[in-house]
Formats: structure tokens, sequence, C-alpha cells
């Protein structure tokens, strides 16, 4: 194996390969940073400038543009919360909290650390690991995804405000998940006649209204906010705290954006809103997530940059792909005249491991640009935000119409704009509104295809092992905060 990686190094080393490597975290990092691409659309969308290239050079370049773009939508999640996917969500939280207390740049330099941590980790993971990890992903099945996105369904009461006011903001986001047609029979549903909702509600208006635009309607209405945010030098860099209290973050928000991004389907969301949980629980200050805690962007960062690395685990050792980035790679290779499958490692050998290697190369290449760089994305912060606003909406409508070229989308992100403001006024989080309408899809399709392997019969959840294991969680999750209210001593 560290024959085959050296190989791979050689091969990524070559001068042209190293120039591809580095325009691609580049270009990833520029359409993970414009709201309503994202990587596997920006894959897609730069997939014809490979066709002259090398395959090794070419997948080395998109898998660049894949975890590149995982780091890009950092920068609007954090400076003006604006997540460029749904695995912002969890940065945004508390990024855009520590640049409003004038810590923009430690928010985006531990993001930048994590990430190269995680994604580093992730990618020995890959090198390692990948034969018996990757069976353990194929035994999710149904019943397994079902549980998992219930149990993120259910941890959605923790993030932010009370527990009902959360869970009344999650039954929302589940609503508007239902909009659309019925995933297994076909049949239109809740769209009300209205061609414009016949496809569904996507997460890239609603995340860039509810987020985006009623931020700045919120922050317009008064004028105290209209200073421009104090970025102080000395609050730029990570201090000796911010360290201790975020290297453990890293590593535990790396295992679990790992093994997340194994389960074909589960995906970067799943995996950052699953380790800023579980950072949660672990915190000695829990009361800090959801208003600045540095340790919440750690774990959310390096969560969904492993993820994307542990996408390929699957993809490169059975040909399946694990989220949508894997699958436009797949895409590639197929395009390539490579047959993707159990036998890629075997045939393909020095592809591969030239992949594997690129992948520490383009994290370091991550690093070196952005890292620096922290000050001078914070510094965009001290313009006057009567100035900023116009250029937030500007960029979020560019965003929400290049998602599917149509006005209907602008509409509907203008529309949950005024939906997150009215939230903002009444105190109701927004996060698990988002968040449950990214899980939604993936809970309701799993639960159907379950009864219907099972004809109905429950039982399915409880007769396999790794589905009653999450049976369990999902109860203790239900009844956990119930004792704790009953045996918390009367004052």
């Amino acid at each position: 194996m560290i024959d085959a990686l050296m190989q791979g190094f050689a091969v990524a080393f070559l001068p042209e390969n190293l120039l591809f490597i580095f325009l691609g975290v580049l270009m990833g990092q520029v359409v993970g940073a414009l709201p309503g691409l994202g990587p596997a659309a920006g894959m897609a969308l730069l997939l014809p400038l490979t066709f002259g290239l090398e395959p090794a050079t070419a997948i080395m370049m998109l898998a660049g543009i894949m975890y590149g773009g995982q780091y890009g939508g950092t920068l609007t999640s954090v400076l003006i919360n604006v997540p460029g996917e749904a695995s912002g969500v969890m940065t945004a939280m508390d990024g855009h909290a520590m640049a409003r207390q004038g810590r923009a740049g430690a928010a985006l330099s531990i993001a930048a650390i994590g990430s190269f941590i995680a994604g580093v980790g992730a990618v020995i993971a890959v090198a390692i690991i990948t034969p018996p990890l990757a069976s353990v992903g194929l035994r999710f099945n149904a019943p397994e995804y079902f549980l998992l996105a219930l149990l993120g369904i259910i941890a959605v009461g923790s993030l932010g405000g009370t527990p009902i006011r959360s869970l009344l903001a999650g039954v929302l986001g589940l609503m508007v998940a239902l909009v659309g047609v019925d995933p297994l029979t076909g049949t239109p549903r809740l769209n009300f006649g209205i061609p414009a909702l016949y496809q569904g509600i996507d997460f890239i208006p609603v995340a860039i209204g509810v987020f985006g635009i009623a931020e700045v309607l919120s922050s317009l209405e008064r004028t105290e906010k209209l200073e421009p945010i104090r970025t102080r030098l000395k609050d730029m860099w990570l201090t000796a705290e911010d360290w201790t209290t975020c290297r453990f973050s890293i590593l535990r928000g790396g295992v679990i954006g790992l093994f997340v991004g194994i389960m074909p389907g589960a995906g970067a969301s799943v995996a950052s809103l699953l380790s800023y949980l579980a950072e949660r629980k672990f915190s000695k200050q829990p009361e800090k997530f959801g208003s600045g805690a540095i340790d919440g962007v750690a774990a959310a960062e390096a969560a969904n940059n492993s993820a994307a690395h542990g996408a390929l685990i699957p993809m490169l050792s059975l040909g399946i792909p694990g989220n949508a980035s894997s699958a436009v790679l797949l895409a590639a290779l197929i395009l390539h005249g490579i047959k993707p499958g159990p036998m890629l490692m075997t045939q393909e050998s020095t592809l591969v491991w030239a992949l594997i290697a690129s992948m520490v190369l383009g994290n370091v290449f991550l690093l070196i640009m952005n890292l620096p760089m922290a000050p001078v994305f914070a510094a965009l912060l001290r313009i006057p935000y009567v100035y900023l606003a116009p250029g937030i909406l500007v960029i979020s409508l560019v965003g929400a119409y290049a998602a599917t070229l149509t006005m209907a989308t602008v509409w509907m992100c203008i529309f949950f704009g005024l939906l997150g403001w009215v939230m903002m006024k009444l105190d109701i989080p927004r996060a698990p509104l988002v968040l449950a309408l990214v899980l939604a899809p993936l809970m309701e399709t799993s639960l159907r295809q379950a009864l219907l392997l099972s004809f109905g019969s429950p039982m399915i959840f409880v007769e396999r092992p790794i589905s009653a294991v999450l049976v369990l969680a999902v109860l203790f999750a239900l009844i956990a905060p119930i004792a704790r209210l009953f045996l918390r001593p009367r004052r």
C-alpha cells in the first residue's frame, strides 16, 4: 500500500497535475461561495473542461472542486450568514455570531484548520480501511436511513430557543418538504395548482431566504446594525485557549463525518448536524452554542469536509456514489473510459492512488490559501452595512436564480426571506426549518421503502442489528429530556 501511495504521489507531483489540483480547489472554493451552486453543480458545469485532459488529471481536478467547495461555503456562512448548501447551516449558526462579535478571522481560521486536519485524516482512512468501512456502509438500508433521519429530526429540538419553538420550526420544514410530487408514486401533492410547485421546494431558495434575506431585513430595520462590524486585530487569529477548546472537536467531527460520508445518501449535511449536536453534548459550555461557540464551528467544518472525502470510499471500492458530488465523479470516470466498480482499485490502481495523493495536496493548498487570507476575508465586514446589504441581496437572488434559471425560485427566495424575518421577530430558530427540509425526503422515502419491504410490518426496525441500535438511540433521545425534567431537584 505504501509503495502504491508513493507512486500516486509521483503522479500527483507532476507539474501539470499540480496545476490542475490547484485550479480544482480554487474553482471549488469559488463555486462553494456562490449560494445556489454547491460542489456537485460546480463539478457538473466544469466537467466539459476535462475532456481534453488525461483521465487521472481530470479526476484529480474534479475531486479538488468537490472538497474545495465544502470550504468555499464557509466564507458566506461566516461573513454574511448565507450557507451555500445544507452542510453550511451549522457553521452559519456560530460562525456568523462570531463574526458579529469581531472574531470572523478566528472562525475562518478554525474552519480552515479543522477542514485540513479532518480532510487529511479522512484521506488516510480512504487509503487504509476502504474495504471494511465500505461493507459497513452497505449494511445500511431503508430502515437504518429512516431511523438516522428521524434521530436528526428529533435532535432539532435542541438547536437554539426553547424545544417547543425549535420543534415548531422543524414541523414547518417537514410541511414545506411535502410540497411537490410523491417520491414513490409520482402523484402531485400540495402544489395548489401552481406550476412552479410541481417540482417541490428546493433547499436553495429556503436557505438563502431564511438566512440571508431575513438577516438583511432584520439588520436594516435597526439603525445600530448599520454600523460596520469591528474586526479587532488581536481577535483575528486563534488563541491557545481556542486551540485547546477545538482540538478534540475537530477529532470527533472528523470521525463522525467519515462514517456518515461512507453511508450512501446521508451526505455532509447529516454529518455536520450530528457532529454539532455531539459536540454540544461534550462541551463544558453548551449554552454558548448558537451564539458564537468556536468548537461548534470546528466540529461542523471538520465533519462536512471529512464526509466529502468519506463518500469516495464506497465509490472507489464498489462503484456506489455516496453523494451527489461523488456521483458526478463517477460519471466523469465513465466519460473518460474507466469502468467503476469493485475491480477499479485493481485495474486502475495508479489512477486511484494518484487521486488519494492529490487529496492530500489539495487540502494543503486549501490551508495555504485560506489561513493567511482569513483576516482579509474578515476585513470585508468593515464595509458599512448600508453598502454591504444590497450586495448580499444581489448575491442571494442571483444564486437563487442560478439554481434553476427560473424567476419562480427568486420569488420563493423572497417569500422565505419574509418568513425568516417573521421567525426572527417571534424568536423562533430558523436552522431547524432548513435541516428538517433537508432530512424529510430521506426520512419519508426510507420509511415507505422499509414498510414495503416488510409488507407493512414495523418489526423490520428491530429485527436488523444496526436498526435496533438506532431505535434505542431514538428512544433515548425522546426519553432523556423528560427524565431529566423529573429527576431535576425542585428549587
